[in-house]
């Protein structure tokens, strides 16, 4: 056997995969394309219905955080990364609480200052 031959059943990350794990994975991408198109149509569905602006952002943005969910798990292969996916979100999460905090932590300063100014 050459050494060609003896490495084509290795996967990138260097581990054998047997037919029927390379099936499982093909059918999961299979799910997830079938999914996104569905979810296209109903974007589009959606769009069709001439919504509120404010209603029919949220739902587009809705529908795109789903689809960016299934693409990351699946063709992304983070769905087999729960402990780094979940300290990555919860380091997120902090920070954009942070950051969504910080205007209203000098909103008190910024109203007695504008106050004082009409005196």
């Amino acid at each position: 056997m050459d050494a060609h031959s003896e490495t084509s059943d290795v996967s990138v990350d260097g581990h054998h995969e047997s037919p029927e794990e390379f099936k499982k994975h093909l059918r999961s991408y299979y799910v997830v394309f079938v999914a996104l198109l569905c979810l296209t149509a109903v974007t589009v569905g959606v769009a069709e219905l001439k919504l509120a602006r404010p209603i029919a952002i949220t739902v587009a943005l809705t529908i795109a955080t789903i689809k960016a969910g299934l693409v990351a798990a699946v063709f992304m292969h983070l769905i087999s990364e729960k402990k780094v996916i979940i300290a990555v979100l919860a380091l997120t999460a902090l920070f954009f609480a942070l950051v969504m905090a910080l205007p209203s932590l000098t909103l008190y300063e910024h109203r007695h200052v504008i106050a004082g100014m009409g005196n």
